[in-house]
């Protein structure tokens, strides 16, 4: 490996912008290469970073590639994984790493049978909030945990052409939070209940997904979290967690782009809240990224790993199973 970490970003979309300004701001990376299936886009972010535009064929064998990021659509990430862990190229993948999980597990016995580094893109797990409240848990400043609540709800619903090839509110919203739930909880969920509705729009309703959704996951050990989460909140991207445990409480509050309250006559007011995922966890993608070429640097294992990937599909898939019958699910019975 180079003493800079060579990296090539594959898709040049909204994610793969993100991630291109995050390798930019990584001291010992730099943005190698740019593929896209969108030539103009692929020419566009090469040229503001100073990397090369290359085809996908040919890549994976690229002597001066170290790593690579994948940020194109969901339904080639499984085979990206594969492609590039056959060329011991260490992968960082936006998650999911599929929607189905006999297609992750087929994947991730590639990625162990060559021993590839494989990091799964769940970017909260490195917001600064969210971190500070795991230390603090760790390190025992609540005591045992009891109960976590996390919020999750979006300020509008996205187009249905998104909601078409998302994989459903579990699959595509609710699975950061499950991911952060296993993050937190550090204990095994052995059932899911949930219940979900169609309240916010009815186009979504009508492609069989839901928008609006309350999930129950109860570990071995009988903590308990639960998950609120909505396609609508009028008031701002709203990103909430609190930890109850025995000694304490421990809350990550919202997020507001500027932290100034006016206090009058009439009242107090403070601004509106971030307005979208990109600029509530700016912070975080560029972590997660740092993180990604800290791991390779080190030789330390990956985390997010793929099998954090695969566990929280299934928890998503748990729910699903829920809504559809009624009753509480347990992860381990999903295929």
């Amino acid at each position: 490996m180079s003493p800079s970490l060579s990296i090539a970003l594959l898709g040049a979309g909204r994610i793969g912008q993100v991630h291109a300004a995050a390798i930019a701001e990584t001291a010992g990376a730099r943005l190698c290469a740019v593929a896209d299936i969108n030539p103009e886009a692929a020419r566009a972010l090469a040229t503001r970073y100073g990397a090369e535009t290359r085809a996908f064929t040919g890549l994976a064998e690229a002597p001066d590639i170290d790593a690579v990021i994948i940020c194109t659509p969901t339904d080639t990430h499984a085979a990206l994984i594969e492609t590039f862990a056959r060329a011991r190229k260490p992968v960082f993948c936006e998650k999911p790493i599929d929607l189905s999980l006999a297609r992750v597990k087929a994947c991730l016995k590639v990625v162990a049978k060559t021993g590839t580094p494989l990091m799964v893109g769940f970017n909260r797990r490195f917001d600064p909030q969210f971190v500070a409240l795991k230390q603090s848990i760790d390190a025992g400043r609540i005591g045992n945990i009891e109960m976590l609540n996390i919020t999750s709800r979006d300020p509008a619903p996205p187009p249905a052409a998104y909601i078409r090839n998302s994989g459903g509110l579990f699959r595509d919203m609710t699975i950061h939070d499950f991911d952060m739930a296993r993050f937190l909880l550090q204990d095994p969920i052995r059932s899911v209940m949930a219940r979900a509705s169609a309240l916010v729009s009815p186009e979504i309703g009508a492609l069989g997904d839901f928008d609006s959704a309350n999930i129950l996951l109860t570990t071995d050990s009988g903590k308990q979290c639960v998950i609120s989460n909505s396609r609508r909140a009028s008031y701002g991207y709203d990103q909430r967690i609190e930890v109850l445990g025995e000694k304490g409480l421990l809350s990550a509050r919202n997020l507001r782009p500027i932290e100034v309250e006016l206090a009058s006559a009439d009242g107090f007011c403070r601004p509106p809240l971030h307005d979208f995922f990109m600029t509530r966890y700016s912070a975080a993608y560029r972590a997660e990224i740092a993180a990604f070429v800290e791991m390779l640097r080190s030789g330390d294992p990956a985390s997010p790993s793929g099998q954090d990937g695969l566990c929280a599909l299934e928890l998503a898939e748990a729910a699903l199973r829920s809504v559809q019958t009624g009753r509480a699910v347990s992860p381990g019975a999903m295929g």
